[in-house]
């Protein structure tokens, strides 16, 4: 009997591999191989139509000691340290508002600020660079309708990360759908307490909404932040980097040294490089959370 069974077993095995043997292939032929390939080459001299050439550890000193990359490091660090938590507090604070069910047409807004994230990429940064020419663009006339003079936008050296910012907010809509899930789970009866105590709107914000979104905004921040590292069709498309390589942003820069410059090696240094610190930022982001199975 015992034998029986363990045939039984090998035989339930062996279907089970067969079933997901393509899924197990393809892990291997285009994950896996990728991912080992890029490590090695990350310590050779590769130009793509050469054979790699064994470097050690030169592709990584020559990064920190690269004016570009390191340009593109601060670039990538600005929109982490001040794009993301501007657009985290806006969606917050939209998703809250429409998750009032005193405001009427709540439904109207959320599909107004949904919309966006479904304009396709190319669309959206050509419309972006119509609306930021520094004289003929909506956003400067709106501006000028109050008397003040908008700044060259994407023209400015000073002004093109902000720029982008703003487009960062106006694709928060995923955010904002994740946000009203993550109200809607917070049970009224805590707000009717509070209320009960004095709190105010505010008050009742801070003390139940964000403590009980810890969750949730830990997972929106990190796929934020995980974004913003791998942004490459937007500064592409709308200033190619410049001026002045004020919006090289780390993936294209990665890109051009890659499929533009052939350095395919200097570029698997930079992805690997672009890990740890993603690694780094997500395990700080887990601690000051205080991220755990209670909190969950």
């Amino acid at each position: 009997m015992k034998k029986r069974k363990m045939n039984l077993k090998r035989t339930e095995f062996k279907h089970a591999m067969l079933f997901i043997s393509p899924w197990i292939f393809g892990v291997i032929v285009f994950t896996l191989y990728p991912i080992l390939s890029s490590l090695y080459y990350s310590f050779c001299e590769y130009k793509v139509v050469q054979d790699p050439i064994f470097v050690g550890l030169q592709n990584y000193k020559d990064l920190f000691a690269d004016k570009t990359f390191l340009k593109a490091l601060y670039n990538t660090g600005y929109m982490i340290l001040i794009g993301v938590p501007i657009t985290t507090f806006t969606a917050i604070w939209v998703s809250i508002l429409l998750n009032n069910k005193k405001l009427k047409y709540t439904g109207v807004f959320r599909i107004m600020f949904f919309i966006p994230t479904l304009i396709p990429t190319v669309v959206a940064c050509l419309l972006w660079v119509w609306m930021l020419q520094p004289d003929s663009g909506i956003i400067n006339r709106l501006l000028g309708a109050f008397g003040i003079s908008g700044p060259g936008w994407i023209s400015s050296v000073t002004w093109s990360k902000p720029a982008f910012i703003l487009i960062m907010i106006w694709t928060c809509g995923n955010a904002i759908i994740i946000y009203l899930a993550g109200l809607q789970d917070i049970s009224d009866s805590l707000y009717e307490a509070a209320a009960l105590d004095g709190a105010g709107f505010f008050r009742q914000t801070i003390s139940i909404t964000i403590p009980l979104l810890k969750s949730t905004i830990l997972y929106n921040v990190v796929t934020l932040i995980i974004g913003v590292f791998q942004w490459f069709a937007e500064p592409y498309i709308i200033t190619s980097g410049g001026p002045d390589n004020s919006t090289m942003f780390y993936a294209l820069y990665l890109y051009q040294n890659a499929f533009q410059f052939f350095k395919m090696g200097y570029a698997s240094a930079m992805a690997w490089v672009l890990l740890i610190i993603a690694m780094a930022i997500i395990l700080v982001l887990f601690k000051v959370f205080k991220f755990n199975e209670v909190d969950s």
